[in-house]
């Protein structure tokens, strides 16, 4: 059988942490940007950590 192929779109969007968690990146940061506040803009640079509720769907994207 076929080794499972990675899902590209997956691969570009999370990474693994040192201690094996998933980080991704907030939505809602790529344009119509003038309407939303500086707070609300600067709040979305920082990454976040996926919820374990959804670390085996990410894992299983991932090919991990």
């Amino acid at each position: 059988m076929p080794k499972m192929k990675t899902k590209s779109g997956a691969k570009k969007r999370f990474t693994f942490t040192g201690t094996g968690k998933i980080k991704r990146k907030h939505a809602y940061k790529s344009h119509i940007l003038t309407k939303k506040s500086t707070k609300r803009k600067r709040n979305l640079t920082h990454t976040g950590v996926v919820d374990k509720t959804d670390e085996g769907r990410v894992k299983a994207m991932l090919g991990a």
